[in-house]
């Protein structure tokens, strides 16, 4: 029997996510692309519905999280600096979780695992 645990850890303000791994993937694309569009397209999704993401992020944190400018060749997006400081914040909190948890349920269940 092969036995393994999974966990999924997100930011909430108020009861809204505000930060998860996806949506910090989803800031990460738009850092490494400098676009919204290629961001979304990376994860099979609408502008618009990044856009929305993105929004509802800015909002619950109250920071602006990603600046965009106007080009005729499409323009450009970049992280503000409050998005990389909630970033950096996040992957600090959630480095290293992950051996924790699999500590604690080697911990609770590894002798059923031998059964």
């Amino acid at each position: 029997m092969d036995m393994a645990v999974r966990s999924k850890v997100w930011i909430e303000i108020d009861g809204e996510v505000v930060l998860s791994q996806g949506k910090a993937a989803l800031l990460e694309a738009i850092r490494d692309t400098g676009s919204i569009q290629k961001a979304a397209d990376r994860f099979g999704m609408s502008y618009r519905h990044a856009w929305g993401i993105i929004q509802k992020m800015e909002n619950r944190s109250r920071s602006k999280l990603v600046k965009t400018k106007a080009g005729r060749n499409g323009g450009g997006s970049a992280l503000t600096p409050e998005a990389q400081d909630w970033l950096r914040r996040f992957h600090r909190f959630h480095d290293g979780l992950r051996e924790l948890v699999d500590e604690r349920f080697n911990s609770a269940f590894s002798d059923l695992e031998q059964a």
